[in-house]
C-alpha cells in the first residue's frame, strides 16, 4: 500500500499541472456559442413581456373607465386625457391615451418600447386588438 501511495504521489508532483491552449480555447468558444444562443432570446422574452403588460393595463383602464361609467352613468365616460388618468393604474413603460367621453371612448396602450400599440373603442366592444400602423389612433 504504501509503495502505490508513493508512486501517485510522484506522478502528481512530477506531472504537468492545468490546462493546455486547446482546452481554453473550446471553453470559450462554447461560452461564446451559449451566449449568442441566449442575447436573441432573452431579447424575444421582454419585447414579450412588454406586450403583455401593455394588454394588461388596457383591460385595467377599461375596467376602471367602466367602473367610473357605473358609479356616475348620467356624467358618461371621462371627457378628458387627467380625468382618465385620475382613474386608471398603468405599469412602469406603458403609456396609456385616452379619448372619449359622452356615450364612448377610445383606449390605446403602447408597449414600452414604443414598437406596438393596443387599442380599445367601446362603441365597437370586444377585446383590445394590436393596432395596424405605427401610433395610436
Amino acid at each position: 500500500m504504501q509503495h502505490l501511495l508513493r508512486d501517485l504521489r510522484a506522478r502528481r508532483d512530477g506531472g504537468d499541472n492545468g490546462f493546455t491552449l486547446i482546452e481554453l480555447l473550446v471553453v470559450v468558444v462554447i461560452i461564446g456559442v451559449l451566449v449568442a444562443i441566449a442575447i436573441p432570446t432573452y431579447s424575444n422574452y421582454r419585447k414579450g413581456a412588454a406586450d403583455k403588460a401593455a394588454q394588461s393595463d388596457l383591460r385595467a383602464g377599461i375596467a376602471a373607465v367602466e367602473a367610473e361609467y357605473t358609479k356616475n352613468p348620467i356624467a358618461g365616460y371621462p371627457a378628458t386625457q387627467a380625468a382618465f388618468d385620475a382613474v386608471a393604474k398603468k405599469s412602469d413603460g406603458t403609456t396609456l391615451k385616452y379619448a372619449g367621453g359622452g356615450a364612448s371612448f377610445t383606449l390605446c396602450a403602447v408597449n414600452s418600447g414604443g414598437e406596438n400599440y393596443f387599442t380599445y373603442e367601446s362603441a365597437s366592444g370586444g377585446s383590445p386588438a394590436k393596432a395596424a400602423g405605427t401610433a395610436c389612433p
